[in-house]
C-alpha cells in the first residue's frame, strides 16, 4: 500500500512538472510572438510617420510652384492652367488622411503646448518683421539640432523641448526646418522683386537721359 502511495504520489508530482513545463513553453512562445509584433508595430509606425512626412514635403512644393517667380513670368492663360493642375494634385494630396498619435504623459503634453506657443507668436509677428522673425526662428532651431549652430540658442525653447516626447520633438524640429525654408524663399523673391524693380528704375532714367 506504502509503495501504491508512491508511484501515485510520484505520478501527481510528475503530471504537476510536466503541466508547469508545458505552461512555461506557451508562455515563453506567446513572449516570443508579442516580441516580433512589436518589431512590426514600430515599422508600421515609422512607415506611417515617413507617410506623414511626405504629404507635409508634397503641400510644400506644391505651394512653392504656385508662388514661385516663375509663375509670376507666364502668361494669365499659362498661370491659369498650371494653378488648376497643382489645385487638382493638392486636393488629391490632402484626401490621404495619415496620423501617427504621440503617447505623452502630463509633462510632456504640457511641454508640446508650450513649445508650440513659443513657435506661433514668432509666426503670427512674420509680418512686423521678417528678419527679426528669422533670427528668432533659427535659435530656436538651434536648440533642437545636434549639430553646433550658427548663431545663438534659445535656452529657454531648448528646456521646454527636451521635456517634449521624442516624436515631439522630430515634428517640431521638422516645422522649424518648413518655416526657415519658406522663409528662405520668401527673402529671395523679394530680392529679385527688388532687382527687378531696380533694373526698370535704371532703364527708365537711361531712357530720360
Amino acid at each position: 500500500q506504502q509503495q501504491q502511495q508512491q508511484q501515485q504520489s510520484g505520478g501527481q508530482l510528475r503530471g504537476r512538472f510536466y503541466r508547469s513545463t508545458s505552461m512555461a513553453d506557451r508562455s515563453s512562445r506567446l513572449l516570443e510572438n508579442l516580441d516580433q509584433l512589436e518589431l512590426r508595430v514600430e515599422a508600421f509606425r515609422d512607415a506611417a510617420s515617413a507617410m506623414e512626412q511626405e504629404k507635409e514635403i508634397l503641400l510644400e512644393m506644391i505651394h512653392n510652384i504656385q508662388n514661385s517667380q516663375d509663375m509670376r513670368h507666364i502668361s494669365e492663360g499659362e498661370r491659369e492652367e498650371l494653378n488648376l493642375t497643382a489645385n487638382r494634385l493638392m486636393g488629391r494630396t490632402l484626401t490621404v488622411e495619415v496620423s501617427v498619435e504621440t503617447i505623452r504623459n502630463a509633462q510632456q503634453q504640457e511641454s508640446l503646448l508650450h513649445a508650440t506657443k513659443m513657435i506661433d507668436e514668432i509666426v503670427n509677428k512674420l509680418l512686423d518683421d521678417l528678419e527679426d522673425a528669422k533670427m528668432r526662428l533659427m535659435s530656436l532651431y538651434g536648440a533642437c539640432t545636434s549639430d553646433v549652430p550658427a548663431g545663438p540658442i534659445d535656452q529657454k525653447f531648448q528646456s521646454v523641448v527636451i521635456g517634449c516626447a521624442i516624436e515631439d520633438q522630430k515634428k517640431i524640429k521638422r516645422r522649424l526646418e518648413t518655416l526657415l525654408r519658406n522663409l528662405e524663399n520668401s527673402e529671395k523673391s523679394i530680392t529679385l522683386l527688388e532687382h527687378q524693380k531696380s533694373s526698370v528704375r535704371q532703364s527708365c532714367n537711361s531712357k530720360q537721359d
